[in-house]
């Protein structure tokens, strides 16, 4: 996998890197793998592709490289999302039924958008207050995103394959897990959210003040083992550590271990990016939703953190751990005395609704839909994962998922209340 940073020295080198970090991602696939979609949530590996594409086309080069002439104006409709002010968009769940255009030609639409761009961004040069600038640099963040998810998009739509093939086949070697501890969160007022220096999402925003009860945080990530002690223990038939929806959705869906897990022979295996491997007990548990999380969580006489709590407590990001960056493609242990795994390997439940900060206010026109439309019904999530850029990992991100999501990296780490 190829790395994603977009710290190079100029605009242009970042747009360059993020690009071409995208493309590189595409490199074990076959082309009959790009256009398949495996569920309604998951979307082809040539979407992607496109969707990236189109939205510098549309929000960035329409408005400010007025010689900017549109490759195929129909693509709009196809590659549209949500953003409902930029025009009618093709039914989400029917993406992997458009075969046509080709994955050749999704290609050519994205080195034609690749070379308007660079001639937008000779003239943008690395000055933040051309009115092109903030957008760009939302746009290489968007595209960061999308990489993430086609990952976990192709991971789904290479499990449904009976043959179960893999991404990649040289997998990391497991790692030996460190005893559970607890870390303190610091009672008292604190400041959180993004303080408007470098980078944010505007959901990160604006910074505020929270009061933190005492409490704790566990030293590192929930383990396969302790989620298959759950699962041995009947965690998945007692409706007393399920909240209603959560067990109605174990009931409906079936639900008796993560996505992904599967007994062979009696024994556990989990498939991941390197294909059906037996399972790593020391490895954190991931694809879990957040009614899994929150049910083992009670189950272990915890609970989930708050995202206050999270980020009260959690380090600055840094390069270290497992990131798509290093090209581990799964989660695993962390075998370090110090407190670990916030960032890379899987993001982290939270108990904390994914609701607006106090003063936020979405920006005006379509680009304000990118956030603040979906704070209903959704979990916040904080950390990053495996399939995360290591340069878009940050202290204050807020991502969000609704309540059954399991086909993302998505793991525990517990909390617990002090008396």
């Amino acid at each position: 996998m190829a790395t994603t940073a977009i710290d190079a020295d100029t605009m242009t080198e970042q747009f360059a890197a993020v690009r071409g970090a995208t493309e590189a991602l595409c490199d074990p696939l076959e082309v009959e793998d790009f256009v398949v979609s495996s569920m309604p949530d998951v979307s082809p590996t040539k979407w992607h592709l496109a969707h990236t594409t189109w939205f510098f086309e549309t929000f960035v080069l329409a408005p400010h490289l007025p010689e900017y002439r549109a490759l195929e104006p129909r693509y709009a409709f196809l590659f549209n999302s949500y953003y409902v002010q930029a025009g009618e968009r093709h039914c989400r769940a029917q993406r992997g039924l458009v075969t046509r255009p080709t994955v050749r030609d999704v290609f050519a639409y994205r080195s034609y958008v690749n070379d308007a761009m660079m001639t937008l961004l000779d003239r943008v040069g690395n000055d933040p207050s051309h009115p092109a600038s903030a957008v760009i640099t939302l746009g290489m963040h968007h595209e960061q995103q999308h990489q993430e998810l086609l990952l976990t998009d192709i991971k789904h739509v290479l499990w449904t394959n009976p043959l179960r093939p893999a991404y990649r086949s040289d997998a990391p070697a497991p790692a030996p897990a460190t005893a559970q501890g607890w870390i303190p969160v610091a009672e008292g007022v604190h400041d959180i959210g993004h303080d408007g220096h470098g980078f944010a999402f505007d959901n990160e925003g604006p910074r505020h003040r929270v009061y933190a009860q005492p409490a704790e945080l566990a030293r590192r990530l929930t383990t396969n083992a302790e989620y298959a002690a759950f699962i041995a223990d009947g965690g998945y038939r007692q409706p007393a550590l399920w909240l209603s929806a959560g067990f109605a959705a174990v009931q409906a869906e079936r639900w008796s271990a993560p996505l992904y897990w599967e007994l062979v022979d009696g024994a556990w295996h989990e498939f991941t990016l390197h294909g059906l491997r037996e399972l790593d007990p020391q490895a954190p548990v991931t694809h879990l939703s957040h009614y899994e999380a929150d049910a083992f969580a009670r189950w272990s006489g915890a609970r989930l953190p708050t995202e206050a709590e999270w980020e009260i407590t959690a380090p600055e990001p840094s390069a270290v751990g497992r990131f798509a960056d290093s090209g581990a493609g799964h989660p695993s242990a962390d075998a370090t005395d110090k407190p670990q795994q916030w960032y890379g390997d899987v993001w982290q439940w939270t108990q904390s609704a994914y609701l607006a900060y106090p003063g936020f206010r979405p920006a005006p026109g379509a680009i304000g839909e990118y956030n603040g439309k979906f704070m209903s019904d959704q979990w916040v999530l904080r950390g990053a994962s495996c399939a995360t850029a290591s340069s878009h990992a940050r202290r204050t991100y807020r991502n969000f998922f609704p309540s059954d999501a399991r086909w993302q990296f998505t793991g525990v780490r517990l909390a617990r209340d002090v008396a």
